[in-house]
């Protein structure tokens, strides 16, 4: 499902959507669990860009493949505020879950030297109202988010209740097959199976329940630039409350 986007009145940080954003309702895999796609999304993409490459950028926590800086929480918390009615409409989240993490993300991390937990698809986590916003700010080549079905129990998301059922198959299918060679997912596995892949276009977000199973799509030709400006630089919100 596909249409125009219309947004309120305003300039500046107050605008987040174009009056030419288009959004785009998916519904992936079997679980059919809605993934918004927002094209257009902000006014002014570049000077999303430019703050991303005027702040330090370093690796925080252990399953990021890159580095992240803060993005202000005055940006975040407008951003979160536009969506809101999406997600009353298309999550049933309303009020909308506050801002609980935001950063400009880079990818810098060689295929060759990934962690084993960056190898595989991954969730934010279990709550029913986590929500990730993710916003597409590189030029040319950027691959996108894909998103998987775990083989052995057949979940796309997991939530509190499938926790240790997802936990004990993936210990059982690491001993059976090994852990994924050095390098991104991209392509089915014997432990996932690859259900979509959202592409990455400028300026486009993508809003999705936090405990679906998904990763990075990062095929060989995107360059993993150290500078912001030519790297593959996203936007990410993590919005979650109890």
């Amino acid at each position: 499902m596909c249409f125009p986007l219309a947004s309120p009145g305003g300039s500046g940080m107050g605008t987040p959507m174009t009056d030419a954003a288009k959004l785009t309702i998916h519904h992936q895999g079997t679980e059919r669990r809605p993934l918004i796609a927002i094209d257009g999304f902000w006014p002014d993409p570049e000077a999303l860009r430019e703050d991303a490459a005027s702040l330090r950028m370093t690796s925080i926590g252990p399953h990021y493949p890159g580095v992240r800086a803060a993005v202000p929480a005055r940006l975040a918390e407008t951003m979160r505020r536009r969506i809101a009615p999406l997600l009353a409409e298309h999550f049933a989240l309303d009020p909308a879950p506050a801002v609980s993490e935001s950063y400009y993300s880079l990818v810098t991390t060689a295929p060759a030297d990934l962690a084993p937990i960056q190898r595989l698809p991954h969730f934010d986590g279990v709550e029913p109202r986590r929500i990730a916003v993710l916003l597409f700010l590189g030029h040319g080549e950027q691959g996108g988010t894909a998103f998987y079905r775990q083989r052995a129990t057949g979940y796309e998301t997991v939530d509190a209740a499938r926790l240790d059922r997802y936990r004990a198959a993936l210990d059982t299918d690491v001993r059976k097959y090994g852990l994924p060679d050095a390098g991104y997912i991209a392509d089915d596995t014997p432990l996932y199976e690859r259900i979509a892949v959202q592409p990455a276009v400028f300026n486009r977000a993508i809003v999705y329940a936090g405990n679906t199973l998904h990763c990075a799509y990062l095929p060989p030709e995107v360059a993993l630039h150290a500078d912001p400006l030519a790297g593959r630089l996203t936007l990410n919100l993590f919005l979650f409350d109890d």
